[in-house]
């Protein structure tokens, strides 16, 4: 027994080398082939349960062909919502694929609090949305040069922190950010998963996760779903913004359009 194991693991050994595994793949399967093999040797029994992952969605559904266009080999489909669409290869670098799938992110629920924000405003008022801040009927009417300069100094500011804070996680969570309850344990990244902050305060209502004894207790079943969810309606918002802004190009609103 001995000397049928040695002469295995010479033989799995001698195969491993470059000039004889070929691939890669072919070397991860002898190399898995090799840990088989010393866990044989030493007479010990394990038993080894690797979950396969789910087989990539495609943004073209039935369409197998098509190189990088179709399914690029850099998105593996462990993103929310990654259906295998990079034309512009933005994803090719891991650091950059992170840093793209944040401002996505955060695009995509800024450009759903505007769209929400457009009905209601003109239903409510019955200004368009692009004369609104202007409007001598406003609480406090501003011309776009002062609303574009505020703009640019609140968003700033607000997102020069959010830029710290991924870089350096948790680094924006301080005493002074919340004068209200004068801790910082609200603006905590409750879930420890970046752009997904949950706790207290950024999920109050509890869809993603239950306050046990003042402790929040993240479903993790519950945000998976969440994610691919959000960031579909994120990407219809940043659509529907995108067609919002031809529109007032041509002087028309979405209910105009809508022909309310």
């Amino acid at each position: 027994m001995a000397m049928a194991a040695a002469t295995s693991a010479a033989a799995l050994q001698a195969i491993g080398t470059p000039f004889l595994s070929g691939s890669r793949t072919s070397r991860l399967l002898i190399a898995g082939a090799k840990t088989t093999t010393a866990t044989a040797v030493s007479g010990q029994r394990r038993l080894v349960v690797t979950a396969a992952l789910p087989p990539k969605k495609s943004w073209i559904p039935g369409v197998r062909s098509g190189g990088n266009l179709v399914d690029p080999e850099w998105l593996d489909g462990s993103l929310p919502g990654d259906y295998g669409f990079d034309p512009l290869g933005l994803g090719k670098d891991p650091a950059f694929l992170k840093w793209y799938r944040e401002a996505e992110l955060i695009h995509g629920r800024w450009a759903m609090t505007a769209v929400v924000g457009i009905f209601v405003g003109q239903a409510w008022s019955g200004v368009p949305w692009f004369e609104a801040g202007a409007d001598p009927r406003a609480l406090a009417p501003f011309s776009f040069g002062t609303l574009l300069g505020t703009q640019l100094l609140l968003m700033g500011w607000v997102e020069s922190k959010r830029w710290v804070d991924f870089f350096n996680p948790e680094s924006q969570s301080v005493e002074w950010a919340t004068p209200w309850s004068k801790t910082a344990e609200n603006f905590a990244n409750a879930t420890g998963e970046q752009g997904y902050p949950g706790g207290k305060f950024f999920d109050p209502l509890g869809l993603a996760g239950t306050l046990n004894n003042g402790v929040y207790v993240v479903d993790v079943e519950k945000l998976d779903r969440l994610k691919v969810a959000e960031i579909k309606h994120a990407r219809i918002a940043m659509l529907a913004m995108l067609i919002f802004y031809f529109e007032a190009g041509q002087g028309k609103t979405p209910l105009g359009a809508l022909g309310l």
